[in-house]
């Protein structure tokens, strides 16, 4: 998001610049590692231009709505408080988290029984990443890789081709799912969590290969019911396609 834009529409200022520096001065801590938030990416100027701007991502913009005393940035910092409540709250209760879960997803338009099979792969999830986690896989790249051999033996696909396949870009690419395709995402990474227990799994190598053999006996399943149904799994038409057109 860029800075400037968010700084001129939270305080109607004539000269987000120099409000910024004026900012960057009364927040010494915020100042400190601005650097750090914000980032010069090239974007479209109202002159028309590609033009390098101060650029920062939602985590940077919520710490720069802390800093700015303007009665439009209020909201947002009562909604981060209650947000931050809420999460202490299902840290320590985590059954809090999947109600939250379920409200929204109701109030998206999901029905009840997709929302249930989310649920449980939400789950099924959670219990492969922790096996990762114990396992010696690192979070960010190394789980990357493993979620995209389970895809790609279940579905043919990684993860960014299986989002192109369904037109999203930030989404989340299990939202926008049907039945059978969570289905055979959960199969797939149940496999995998089973044959690392069987097999005692450790180091990355060894998850990678586990996680390989999870997706294809998932994508072996997807077959057998292509197979029989004369009809591809992998659908383009999803969630998000669905809404728009309810919307019209």
């Amino acid at each position: 998001f860029s800075v400037s834009d968010v700084v001129e529409v939270l305080t109607d200022s004539a000269d987000p610049k120099q409000y910024i520096k004026k900012m960057r001065q009364r927040d010494p801590e915020l100042n400190s590692y601005w650097g750090t938030i914000c980032t010069p990416l090239e974007i479209l100027a109202s002159d028309g231009k590609m033009r390098a701007t101060n650029c920062a991502n939602t985590e940077g913009i919520f710490r720069i709505i802390q800093s700015i005393p303007s009665p439009k940035a209020e909201p947002f910092k009562r909604w981060l408080a209650k947000v931050g409540h809420e999460r202490i709250k299902e840290i320590e209760n985590p059954e809090l988290a999947a109600d939250r879960a379920r409200k929204i997803y109701r109030a998206k338009g999901y029905p009840e029984s997709w929302i249930e099979k989310r649920m449980r792969g939400i789950e099924v999830r959670e219990t492969l990443t922790n096996e990762w986690k114990n396992r010696g896989a690192r979070e960010g790249i190394e789980y990357a890789i493993l979620t995209n051999e389970i895809l790609q033996g279940t579905f043919e696909m990684s993860a960014e081709d299986y989002k192109k396949f369904k037109g999203l870009k930030r989404e989340n690419l299990r939202d926008h799912m049907d039945d059978l395709e969570l289905i055979l995402t959960m199969l797939g990474e149940a496999t995998t969590t089973r044959i690392h227990k069987d097999r005692d799994s450790k180091g990355f190598e060894r998850l990678k290969s586990d996680a390989k053999e999870g997706g294809e006996v998932a994508g072996r399943t997807r077959k057998d019911i292509e197979g029989r149904t004369g009809k591809r799994i992998a659908r383009k038409k999803n969630f998000l396609v669905l809404k728009n057109k309810k919307r019209k």
